[in-house]
């Protein structure tokens, strides 16, 4: 039986497991290894909309604490400089898996020349506007699944608060090893001498992988066949009076892609690139020439991507970078670590705390097919983006594995941009993988993938189509920008729904 739990890291992937192991069943024991030498990503980072839900719904933070010390905007979805369109939105509500009541054939249809004002969150993204007002002077109408854009100390801090109201205790100690007993891990060894026990082990020790990766040697899965990029140069800016976006940039560069993320005082770039096809120093260089406002980092951030085979071994299991990580492209990373938390945790509340191997084999079987579903979603990404003519994108176009969706490219490409596609998906049910067939339609949509289109839009639907989308823009001109919004939450006056 599973009574005490010793969590290595003190991240953010460690520190929601211990809250969520913490509140879900308070009589177990549950520690938390806080190691310098561990430490935390000092970056801006972007999340889905798994985020908000799993905070307040599943974790039931307060709104008001987590805004008080998060310091969070908001992320309505990405705007994607990619692909052959000028640009297009990918907003957190149905756009493509949708149709209008008014018109026989579903939304991707009608976007074949113009991606843009297709449902009302992609056409405030469009305006530059995150939320609808309220009536009445209301405020903005936050959605429950507004995702966020985070500084990880922050976000970080907001989550230690929380462990220590209810109870995870913290060690502040350096690591430095494990002792094994066959294929489980007895103790962990601590540089002051000690050892801790535990009936179970979470290893978030970051790209370290202290105990699956090091100590239990669990072999390494690379998804290098289907993503190129291994290093990025991060770097930022004061905001002064840039306008607050309301949402991701994924911006295509010449040996892969850059982000922005906005946050309330300062402006966040990094450059995902491969080092195949870009040296640092040309990566800095491109960088610095497009971003010439930014600050950079002295030192280049190297990754791989993949997973380990498995993310639960013996008495260990795995969660963030520990156990797998991909590129930053679509901020997957949170939105892994939510699912495998609450399934960690609902698993130890069904089994009474004392977990059979055929639940420890269903864990891996999940683990494994969301990393390669996001994985196969990635990759899309790049296959099909042909923006630019460059050595990198030349070969993403001919080289980059997709064979993980052959069944959902036939489909699509034989039928069209329907949300019947999902059942070419190989997507299973249980997986972490929140993009569905909606986040495949916007990318195939947005990079024109080229389908068998059987009979043309008449004139009359294109009407229609246009009408709806008219609506949309002006809908979206009255709403409320990122400044408007955080100026009434950080009103005294203001009060959550709930709280």
């Amino acid at each position: 039986m599973i009574e005490n739990v010793l969590i290595v890291g003190a991240g953010s992937a460690g520190l929601l497991a211990a809250i969520a192991l913490k509140r879900k069943i308070p009589a177990l024991v549950v520690q938390v290894v806080r190691s310098q030498e561990i430490g935390v990503i000092g970056v801006g980072e972007s999340t889905t909309r798994q985020l908000p839900r799993f905070l307040f719904e599943y974790l039931g933070i307060s709104k008001k604490h987590f805004y008080s010390i998060a310091n969070p905007t908001w992320k309505m979805g990405i705007h994607f400089i990619w692909g052959p369109r000028d640009c297009f939105e990918y907003s957190f509500d149905f756009a493509l898996d949708a149709q209008w009541s008014d018109l026989p054939l579903p939304n991707g249809y009608y976007c074949a020349e113009d991606f843009s004002y297709v449902n009302l969150q992609g056409a405030f993204m469009a305006e530059g506007k995150a939320f609808a007002r309220q009536p009445n002077g209301g405020g903005p109408g936050i959605p429950s699944w507004a995702a966020f854009h985070l500084y990880n100390p922050q976000f970080v801090a907001s989550l230690e608060v929380v462990a220590k109201t209810l109870g995870v205790e913290f060690i502040d100690a350096n690591l430095t090893g494990a002792t094994r007993r066959g294929d489980e891990i007895e103790s962990v060894v601590l540089k002051d001498g000690r050892t801790l026990r535990a009936d179970l082990f979470v290893d978030a020790s970051g790209f370290r992988s202290e105990l699956l990766g090091k100590a239990l040697a669990e072999p390494f899965v690379s998804y290098d066949n289907s993503l190129f990029c291994d290093r990025a140069i991060v770097g930022s800016w004061e905001r002064g009076d840039d306008f607050i976006y309301p949402y991701t940039v994924a911006e295509t560069m010449d040996a892969g892609w850059c982000w922005r993320i906005d946050h309330e005082h300062s402006v966040n770039r990094g450059y995902v690139y491969s080092s195949r096809f870009l040296s640092d120093e040309a990566a800095r260089e491109e960088f610095m020439r497009k971003n010439p406002k930014a600050t950079p980092w002295d030192r280049v951030v190297k990754f791989r991507s993949g997973r380990y085979r498995r993310g639960w071994v013996g008495n260990v299991v795995g969660l963030g970078n520990a156990c797998g990580f991909v590129e930053p492209l679509e901020a997957t990373a949170l939105m892994a670590v939510c699912g495998q938390v609450q399934t960690l945790t609902d698993f130890l509340l069904h089994s009474q705390q004392s977990l059979a191997p055929t639940l420890v084999e269903l864990y891996n079987r999940v683990f494994a097919e969301t990393w390669d579903d996001i994985r196969d979603f990635l990759a899309l990404h790049y296959r099909f983006n042909t923006r630019l003519n460059t050595p990198f994108w030349k070969c993403c176009n001919e080289e980059v594995d997709i064979s993980g969706t052959t069944e959902l490219l036939k489909f699509y490409r034989e039928n069209g941009p329907t949300g019947l596609c999902r059942h070419a998906l190989r997507n299973t049910p249980g997986t972490h993988n929140q993009f569905g067939i909606e986040g495949y339609l916007v990318m195939l949509v947005g990079n024109r993938v080229p389908y068998r289109e059987r009979r043309p839009p008449t004139e009359k639907e294109r009407q229609i189509w246009n009408r709806h989308r008219a609506d949309n823009k002006a809908l979206a001109r009255q709403g409320m920008c990122v400044q408007e919004a955080l100026a009434c939450i950080k009103d005294p006056r203001w009060k959550w729904f709930g709280e």
